[in-house]
């Protein structure tokens, strides 16, 4: 078991693999050439975006040091790590130091993105070459799931069993066991295909706007697409994956493909690195009004334009289709610029990772999986042969100049059966995306068109969100009381979760605003309390409900988690009732549920409530979001009772054994309690510092409307003295102040921003 941890370098993977061993809860001493280079790695790295620690405090698990003076310190580590410099004689050299000091039975091993793992570790002692391999992280290690496991022939696979049980269910990684050869699996495919789109670019027959249009979501990849990536890669670690792969590889056709363009070469002679620097393929710039700008490099002239997104109509098109596999198959075959670039740039990747697959991993699935968690890619190679047609992109390939064609495509070509693979790409092991599976195994209950009821097996059932964004409308509340019910009548437990990147980004503004602008006030009404309704369902379930969010849980899908038994959240759970954003407040029972944690922490009845309700006036007023699971309890999002599985896809597993043992501790559903509130000399208070911040400038107008009527709830309302109240009050009161907010024509406009914009308007 792996309880401490040695990082040896703390560059910028180095330092981030250490306050990600400390978002994982494992101590860690992080390693430089001296004390201060260690220190400064590290503070470099707590400040990079996006945020590598879970909470503001994580860093406090890491004891840094340098070789020369803290060698021994690695003596207690069950795990060292070494990242420095890519240099195989820097850290053999490193190693000749550090092994004398390192325990009889520590895993040792590499984060090497090329380097052969076995040529480090050569003439070590065969013990020590047992305990040896490579640890490939991806960068930025905290939000990337891959961890490729590289061991050698000597490496003992208890060492590799070990290392992927801890990398799975405690750092959260998607972990695959590549092979020794160059770049193993992700990186040298990927790059295979960035080679191609280099040159389309190097030559001049696209722009980099319209790569990266191309390559984006359209084709089910990451928003930041191709070449902004590569800059927050790095453009200097993007030239020496290259040429590792160019010196390394046997073929000659193959190194001459990993050739770096002329166009690499002459970014970085000027220095451009990516974002490290500035600048490589983007630049970042202020604008007039002190806002940022982003300039597009023009190939051609090396000059920094301002950035022109292309509008291509086979993409506007193929954005109706839902599924990324039809999706990618039309706009391949599609008969313009975008289907061109296509079957000139993917086609070749692809019939390349027919042909190397058995070389750098031990199966296909393997390979698509690199490429999921590796890249962010909704399919593998495999899979968009598959989606695409085997034929068709033997024949684009064949077009672009790749006629050899591997035997795994041949046979497919030759018989009846034309897929790769007959089945979808399984989960990687037990425990993993059970939710999928219940539904692919036809466990669905009942479903409509925003949410299913999922039978999970051993009386457990399932509210699964599938609308569009998961946006809570009147389906989902619908379900969510069906789950409930179904739930109470033979199951013992119910969970509310997905397997989407998102667990929910709240309530159907767009059906808010429309009923707005029409003046539906009743049928406001009604959706409102049709949503409160909903919450106390789960909060007084006569089973346990446990609510399992990941990704983004904002606004009303906050307020389910707020009012559950349990809450089973992924580390990267991005929680907070962002409500005030829009100009309203949480009326699906938020405010009440803040209001009444508030009060619960203080140490006695008699203790002044303004300091706890204050901290939960902040909270809510400045739309705060957590910056993980672990940062909403520190905000009070979540409770110490709460807990997190660090692998997203064994959430809803998870989620499923916290909800078994609730139910047999003898689970008994909560009695309604009243809730105290400080009444009117509370809210004077609260005003007094909303009055403050709008005399500051720190609030509009609007702003202070806002807060004032959030600041009514949160004292009770219209009561002239500190007293306590029902639930049901408050949440009436909840009620009228989100209607009243909604005739306000500033709100309105807030929505109607932030749906068309995606960012908030400060009016």
């Amino acid at each position: 078991m792996i309880r401490r941890a040695a990082v040896l370098g703390a560059g910028t993977m180095g330092a981030q693999i250490a306050l990600h061993l400390a978002n994982a809860g494992v101590p860690s001493v992080l390693l430089d050439v001296t004390r201060d280079a260690a220190a400064q790695g590290l503070d470099k790295a707590k400040r990079l975006k996006p945020d590598p620690q879970f909470t503001p405090d994580s860093w406090r698990l890491i004891r840094t040091g340098g070789f020369d003076d803290d060698v021994a310190l690695v003596g207690a580590a069950d795990w060292i790590v070494e990242a420095v410099v890519e240099r195989i004689d820097v850290k053999r050299e490193l190693f000749a130091r550090v092994l004398p000091a390192c325990g009889p039975q520590a895993i040792l091993s590499t984060n090497t993105s090329g380097i052969p793992v076995g040529a480090i570790a050569e003439g070590w002692p065969a013990e020590i070459r047992r305990r040896w391999l490579g640890t490939h992280f991806f960068n930025p290690p905290r939000y990337l799931p891959l961890l490729e496991l590289i061991p050698t022939p000597d490496t003992d696979p208890a060492v590799v069993a070990a290392m992927a049980t801890f990398a799975d269910r405690s750092l959260g990684k998607g972990v695959v066991v590549a092979r020794d050869t160059p770049n193993f699996i992700a990186n040298h495919l990927g790059l295979h295909g960035v080679a191609a789109m280099l040159r389309a670019v190097d030559a001049g027959r696209y722009t980099i706007d319209e790569v990266d249009a191309i390559t984006g979501a359209a084709i089910g990849r990451p928003a930041s697409a191709t070449f902004r990536t590569m800059d927050i890669a790095g453009l200097d670690v993007l030239a020496h994956v290259l040429r590792n792969l160019e010196e390394r590889l046997p073929g000659a056709a193959d190194r001459e493909w990993f050739q770096a363009p002329l166009l690499l070469a002459r970014l970085l002679e000027r220095g451009a690195l990516g974002e490290k620097s500035g600048r490589g393929f983007y630049e970042r710039r202020k604008d007039a009004g002190g806002g940022s700008a982003i300039f597009t490099l023009d190939a051609a002239t090396l000059e920094y334009r301002p950035q022109q997104k292309p509008a291509f109509p086979s993409i506007a098109a193929a954005a109706a289709l839902e599924d990324t596999a039809a999706r990618v198959k039309a706009l391949f075959l599609g008969r313009d610029r975008v289907g061109a670039f296509l079957r000139e740039t993917l086609a070749p990747t692809l019939v390349y990772a027919a042909r190397v697959a058995t070389e750098i991993a031990h199966g296909l699935d393997d390979v698509d999986r690199a490429m999921r968690w590796g890249f962010g890619w909704e399919l593998g190679p495999f899979e968009l042969i598959d989606a695409i047609g085997v034929k068709a992109v033997v024949d684009a390939a064949a077009d672009a100049g790749v006629r050899d064609v591997p035997q795994l495509l041949a046979d497919r070509l030759a018989s009846a059966q034309r897929q790769i693979r007959e089945a979808p790409l399984p989960p990687a092991g037990p425990g993993l995306l059970v939710l999928g599976q219940a539904v692919r195994a036809g466990n669905v209950v009942r479903t409509n068109p925003g949410a299913s009821l999922v039978d999970l097996g051993d009386g457990v059932l399932c509210v699964q969100f599938h609308s569009k964004a998961n946006a809570i409308g009147g389906d989902t509340l619908a379900m969510i009381e069906a789950g409930v019910d179904e739930a109470a009548r033979g199951h013992c437990a119910l969970v509310v979760g997905n397997e989407a990147p998102n667990f929910s980004a709240g309530a159907n503004l767009m059906l808010v605003l429309l009923e707005a602008q029409e003046g539906n006030w009743d049928d406001l009404d009604v959706m409102v309390r049709a949503f409160q309704r909903a919450v106390l369902a789960l909060r007084y379930s006569p089973v346990p409900v446990v609510v399992a969010p990941g990704g983004l849980a904002l606004g009303g899908s906050c307020e389910f988690a707020l009012h559950a038994d349990r809450v089973h959240a992924a580390g990267d759970t991005f929680m907070g009732l962002v409500e005030t954003g829009v100009g309203l407040i949480p009326a699906g029972g938020g405010t009440k549920e803040m209001l009444a944690r508030a009060m619960a922490r203080r140490p006695s009845p008699t203790a002044d409530p303004l300091p706890f309700v204050q901290q939960a006036f902040e909270t809510v007023a400045l739309a705060k979001v957590s910056a993980s699971g672990p940062d909403a309890v520190r905000l009070g999002y979540l409770s110490t009772a709460d807990t997190f599985s660090m692998n997203r896809e064994r959430l809803i597993a998870d989620a499923k054994g916290v909800a078994l043992q609730r139910a047999a501790e003898g689970y008994r559903p909560p009695v309604p309690q009243p809730i105290p509130v400080g009444g009117e000399s509370l809210e004077a208070a609260l005003n007094l510092g909303v009055h403050l911040a709008w005399r500051a400038g720190r609030a509009t107008d609007h702003d202070a409307t806002v807060a004032r009527a959030l600041s009514h709830v949160l004292a009770g309302g219209a009561v002239p003295h500190a007293t306590t109240v029902s639930e049901q009050h408050l949440l009436d009161l909840e009620r009228e102040a989100f209607l009243r907010l909604l005739g306000e024509p500033k709100t309105l406009a807030r929505i109607h921003h932030t749906l068309t914009t995606g960012k908030p308007l400060r009016n």
